[in-house]
């Protein structure tokens, strides 16, 4: 029964593990399949603020229940389940108003507390998503990455009546993409790589700008009668966007953040108060793996093609290696564990 373990920074380490127990309110799921985020490959390169080594890595996982704990009633053993990754105390402020992500004592699987690399995992039931039976785990792991999605355009309000520009075409903006699609707006993606830009017209991009050769304040002058994007999403992670995205946004516009760095950005109050932007930051996902699933299994979601590599657990070391020196190649790559 393999795990995958980050020891320390640069330290992946592939071992066999132990059949875990299932504690008071938990159950142990066996793990079908894993998805590779770009937070796990952040713990491997150090470079993660929240990790704490040594750490058993994976938040994006989906299974079977094979174990139930003391004063389980929501899950049944043989129960197909996704796991929500966001553990938090249900007592603090942000709980109590709803906030369950951005808890004062939050834990994430996989990053604070051990993840679901590995064959056979206990975690809370409350945090244990049911799913159709006939979901393939491959699309169910996906339901996790499409929640951050759903929390930034939730928080944002993306509705129809929306022109949302999505500043790159990775595995972030191609979800927020289709997300926002299923919501009805018109969605314009920026990115510096052709490739990718030509993904996300695939996955139904209304434009896409090759921000290399067309400086997207120039792009976006004719969007919205002139008055530029609606909502502006940054699913880059690039702080100097920022500045960039008060400046294209149509006034009384919304910008989301989803970018974890902490440099500085040089932002205009004076551009935000004029327009009255909305800025929001977005983190994690605010129990809405439910709603994810429902849209999965209705087919308002359809993310065909974009697991684009499947491996054994065993060869995890393989996987990280593809995606970091042939990143043209992935846009989700996921674990097998058998």
């Amino acid at each position: 029964m393999p795990e995958i373990l980050v020891r320390g920074p640069q330290a992946l380490e592939v071992r066999l593990a132990a059949m875990p127990e299932p504690g008071p309110g938990e159950v142990v799921v066996h793990v079908g399949r894993a998805g590779i985020c770009g937070s796990d490959i952040h713990i491997l390169h150090g470079s993660n603020p929240f990790a704490v080594y040594p750490r058993i890595i994976g938040h994006e996982f989906a299974g079977t229940v094979t174990a139930l704990g003391d004063g389980v009633s929501s899950c049944a053993i043989g129960d197909h389940v996704v796991i929500d990754p966001v553990v938090s105390c249900g007592h603090c402020y942000p709980c109590r108003i709803g906030r369950s992500n951005v808890c004062a004592n939050l834990e994430v699987m996989g990053v604070h507390r051990d993840g679901g690399f590995r064959d056979y995992v206990a975690v809370p039931a409350k945090n244990a998503v049911p799913v159709p039976a006939d979901m393939p785990f491959g699309l169910a792991a996906l339901a996790e990455p499409f929640s951050i999605a759903a929390n930034v355009l939730d928080r944002t309000g993306c509705g129809p009546d929306d022109t949302v520009l999505i500043y790159g075409a990775g595995t972030v903006g191609v979800t927020v993409l289709q997300v926002a699609k299923l919501l009805g707006a018109r969605c314009i993606v920026a990115d510096i790589d052709e490739a990718r830009l030509e993904r996300a017209l695939c996955f139904g991009a209304d434009r896409v700008i090759h921000s290399a050769s067309e400086p997207v304040s120039a792009a976006m002058r004719a969007e919205n009668d002139g008055l530029g994007p609606t909502l502006v999403i940054d699913g880059a992670g690039i702080p100097a966007l920022l500045d960039e995205a008060c400046l294209v946004a149509s006034p009384a516009g919304r910008i989301g953040l989803l970018g974890f760095s902490n440099a500085p950005s040089n932002l205009s109050q004076q551009e935000v108060v004029r327009k009255e932007l909305t800025i929001v930051g977005s983190r994690l996902n605010r129990r809405l793996l439910p709603r994810v699933v429902e849209w999965l299994a209705e087919k308002r979601l359809d993310p065909q093609g974009m697991v684009t590599q499947v491996f054994a657990a065993q060869d995890a070391r393989a996987a990280f290696d593809l995606i970091e020196n042939e990143p043209q190649r992935t846009l989700k790559v996921q674990l097998h564990f058998s």
